[in-house]
């Protein structure tokens, strides 16, 4: 019987009858008389504070259990927040009597969590390989530089992290390696493989996975804002600072005669340098106009007439806008970079590749379902896959401009699908389940490995919080991306790669702490010296 078992059966027994002697109180728990008399004289201690009771209770104690662990979990290991500084919180809420509240004490705490949580998603993962229903997964693979390298894989549709493993090197072989291993395990495909340009993933997917290597647009446009981007804003920023110059003269020329040589020299400046301003303003404005119409363009769908697309048709808008950037390079003044656009313009091909394969995998999908008529097939490709593809985008798109644009298409393909014959002949079921298809192939459409760019973040911020950390806290990090993280409809990317729900893993984890560290008392002599 655990101490925290005992104490709450002594102060039941008190709490039923006060005046009970300490040998009537054994008697009725079961316990020796010693035990509780030091049970009872510990109580006493603990009792320092008007809400010192609650925590002897048994609600009491259990609702104290769980805010340790929810502290530990959400702000030490989610968050990084140190020990020392958790430990001064408790001790601000009054529970060093109650529970042990020193770093090394909540360090213990934690690791015991870490070790429940990989037990527990060990076990819930081999569950999905058995019982879960993957598909053909759309992966994103990259590299972070921490204290030591890591390499991450993620399934793109669903966030969920197939692995993060420090590694030495960044070679073909390794990322071969890791890869294959990874998917025999879970027992996956890969359909095509979203990255940056370099070499090894490139061979990764064509050679090791054979399967399609599509350029990252996310990269692509950021090679174009990293190639004119800052010297626009540079020039932007000195003409500002001219500007304001300029005018601080001018307000200093105020007392001379109208019409005296300085202030009308002070005005002439200031006009200039407006100009210049505006000038400037107007080549980010229409630099940035270009960007957003690239990345409009990558899509099934023109956004204009929501008319369908080939790989074709968006490689050559893409040439066309790529050209149309250019000559804007040099009619505004600024030096054209011949190697930033040769390296976008290589990189075209694979991103238009794209689109054909998602219309590829859509028709074999259908087929394998239902025999459909022309007239459906019509009403699939022109309504019901468009309206759930710019749901989808939308959901995704936080760019002000790009997502008006985004909105105006969508909202033009939504009266056109309601107004359908088609769409009203659908039994309810009928019609969610063909929405529910729809929106798993809109999820499919994978231009870019942003989420991976973003977990990159996530890794670095966490690794710069915890000064560096062992190698085995990066997999508690890992599964509770893909166990403990939770989107707005409630999923998790675990739930949405297996296709499976799992519990709750804090509950399930909390479940397994039967036992928090006892507070220890100070040494008496320790104590008056303090």
């Amino acid at each position: 019987m655990g101490f925290w078992t005992k104490s709450l059966r002594i102060f039941n027994a008190f709490c039923d009858n006060a005046k009970q002697s300490i040998r009537q109180v054994a008697q009725v728990t079961g316990l020796s008389k010693s035990s509780v008399h030091r049970l009872k004289q510990a109580m006493e201690r603990r009792d320092g504070y008007p809400e010192s009771w609650l925590w002897d209770t048994e609600e009491g104690h259990g609702w104290l259990r769980r805010l340790v662990v929810a502290t530990l979990s959400i702000f030490g290991l989610k968050r990084g927040v140190g020990a020392d500084s958790i430990s001064e919180f408790f001790c601000r809420l009054r529970l060093e009597s109650h529970v042990g509240c020193s770093p090394s004490a909540l360090r213990g705490v934690m690791d015991v969590v870490e070790h429940a949580i990989l037990e527990t998603t060990t076990a819930w993962e081999q569950e999905g390989i058995a019982h879960g229903e993957t598909r053909p997964i759309i992966g994103a693979v990259d590299e972070t530089f921490l204290a030591r390298m890591m390499l991450v894989f993620m399934d793109l549709v669903s966030g969920y992290l197939l692995f993060e493993e420090v590694a030495e090197e960044r070679s073909y072989d390794t990322w071969h390696t890791l890869v294959k291993a990874r998917l025999e395990t879970l027992g996956v495909r890969v359909f095509y493989l979203v990255s940056d340009r370099a070499k090894a993933l490139i061979k990764l997917a064509e050679t090791g996975l054979e399967c399609l290597s599509i350029p990252d647009l996310f990269h692509l446009l950021h090679d174009l804002v990293k190639g004119y981007s800052l010297a626009i804003g540079s020039r932007l920023r000195h003409a500002q600072q001219a500007l304001k110059q300029a005018q601080e003269r001018l307000a200093t020329c105020q007392a001379s005669p109208p019409g005296s040589p300085e202030l009308q020299r002070a005005q002439a400046l200031v006009e200039t340098s407006d100009a210049e301003v505006t000038y400037w303003e107007n080549v980010h404005s229409v630099y940035r106009h270009h960007l957003t119409t690239m990345s409009l363009l990558v899509h099934p769908w023109c956004l204009v007439d929501s008319m369908r697309q080939t790989s074709a048709d968006v490689e050559r808008q893409l040439h066309a806008e790529t050209r149309a950037i250019e000559a804007f390079i040099t009619t505004s003044g600024l030096p054209v970079k011949k190697k930033t656009l040769d390296k976008v313009r290589k990189q075209l091909a694979g991103v238009s590749a794209l689109v054909d394969v998602w219309w590829q995998r859509v028709w074999q999908d259908v087929q394998h379902q239902v025999d459909l008529t022309p007239v459906w097939r019509q009403w699939i490709e022109e309504l019901l896959l468009p309206r759930m593809y710019g749901q989808e985008q939308l959901s995704r798109t936080r760019c002000p401009r790009r997502k008006a644009k985004l909105c105006e298409a969508w909202e033009a393909v939504q009266t056109a699908f309601e107004r359908h014959p088609l769409t009203g002949q659908l039994a309810p079921a009928v019609r969610i389940g063909w929405e529910t298809w729809a929106s798993e192939h809109a999820k499919a459409f994978q231009r870019a490995s942003s989420a991976v760019e973003g977990r990159n973040g996530y890794l670095s911020q966490m690794h710069h919080n915890h000064r560096g950390l062992p190698k085995g806290r990066y997999k508690v990090w890992t599964v509770l991306h893909n166990f403990d993280c939770r989107a707005a409809d409630g999923t998790t990317p675990a739930s949405r790669f297996f296709r499976r729900d799992f519990p709750d893993l804090f509950e399930t984890v909390l479940s397994q702490i039967e036992e928090l560290p006892r507070a220890r008392r100070r040494n008496q002599t320790m104590a008056l010296s303090g």
